[in-house]
């Protein structure tokens, strides 16, 4: 990925033409607040939503942009829309397809939805690089190593991404009577059910790990993760010299959202500014890998190489989904996952085709062992 952030061309009205998929969630409705703050830089052209059908409508008669609803809804969205850059917000491994058609148009991808790069890295990027287009990070710890390195590719050393540790960080001690309504309420951020309790397994920063992989070119051994419960500092960058960058922000999706739309500008906030003195101590401490050892699981899923991180972000989608659902535990869910990485059957994931199929593969047999 460029660090380097151009003027989008292809403007109507010297505004950026947006798409957002995911539109009722909780990144497409903090992308609806920047465009209202910023109307003439931004324009919503089409919105589309999985269910929420009155919601989605209702947005688009506000920015009078086209609605699309149901189980094609994002790649329609993609495909009848002209413009510039398309915010994927959508949950798991349905991000891939309309982020791929996205790229072919010619789009910038504003890219919210992990498992895009997680599962198809290889083929995603690939096809960003052929098509000349960027993939900017939506992900607050991302977009901060983005903009740490927005002044050039100095030679880097290490990058660190920050974890608030989620509602589980200090207690309980058993996690396996956790309840869907106890690993739902985050300290700090509100989200999506998938990952708010990806955050509170700590998975969320195992997928980042990868995702920083592929946006930045870093190995994943020199990406390093550390917990910062305040979520003020959201990522830092180690150069070579030693000397070592950070972004803090106050914990809101909106100034990671109006970065990757506005980039190389940088626009009023959405809302106040960071008050350190309000904010007061920033703390930071390794995370605990036998409290969260989704780490650990993602890691060996980066080492195995080959589809095991599709493997990954699919068992884990079931796996939380069948939480959600009262079929398994909390502590089921890193049970699973690494269940699925045991049984692997590893092959190269070079293609969409083949992220679909080592996907489908893990969820036929976790159906099976825990069903």
């Amino acid at each position: 990925m460029s660090t380097e952030c151009g003027i989008i061309t292809g403007r109507m009205n010297g505004r950026k033409r947006i798409v957002i998929l995911g539109a009722t969630g909780s990144i497409g409705r903090s992308a609806l607040d920047v465009i209202r703050a910023h109307p003439d830089d931004f324009e919503a052209v089409a919105l589309s939503a999985h269910r929420s059908r009155e919601a989605c409508e209702s947005f688009a008669r506000e920015f009078g942009a086209k609605a699309f609803v149901g189980e094609d809804a994002a790649s329609r969205a993609v495909e009848e829309s002209d413009a510039d850059i398309c915010l994927v917000a959508t949950v798991g491994l349905s991000g891939i397809a309309p982020t791929m058609a996205a790229i072919e148009k010619g789009m910038d991808v504003a890219l919210a939805t992990k498992e895009v790069l997680v599962m198809a890295g290889a083929p995603v990027t690939h096809a960003a690089q052929a098509r000349g287009v960027r993939i900017l990070p939506v992900d607050s710890e991302h977009s901060a190593i983005f903009q740490c390195l927005a002044g050039g590719r100095q030679p880097l050393d290490s990058l660190t991404l920050t974890a608030s540790g989620g509602p589980f960080l200090d207690g309980p001690e058993d996690l396996s009577s956790v309840t869907v309504e106890q690993a739902l309420n985050h300290p700090r951020w509100k989200m999506g059910p998938k990952v708010t309790i990806d955050s509170a397994t700590m998975m969320n920063k195992g997928f980042e790990i990868l995702e920083a992989r592929w946006l930045f070119d870093v190995p994943a051994d020199r990406i390093d993760v550390v917990v910062h419960p305040e979520s003020i500092v959201h990522s830092l960058v180690t150069f070579a010299d030693g000397a070592t960058l950070a972004q803090l922000s106050p914990p809101d999706m909106r100034v990671a959202i109006q970065y990757a739309l506005s980039c190389p500008e940088r626009l009023p906030a959405v809302r106040a500014r960071l008050d350190l003195a309000a904010a007061g101590a920033l703390t930071f401490r390794r995370p605990d890998p036998v409290r969260f050892p989704c780490l650990r699981l993602a890691r060996e899923a980066i080492a195995a190489g080959g589809c095991a991180p599709a493997v990954l972000a699919a068992a884990d989608e079931w796996a939380v989904g069948a939480f959600v659902q009262g079929r398994i535990g909390f502590a089921d869910i890193p049970r699973a996952v690494e269940n699925s990485l045991e049984k692997l059957d590893n092959a190269p994931c070079d293609s969409v085709e083949a992220v679909f199929e080592a996907a489908r593969r893990a969820v036929e047999r976790l159906e099976t062992r825990f069903c």
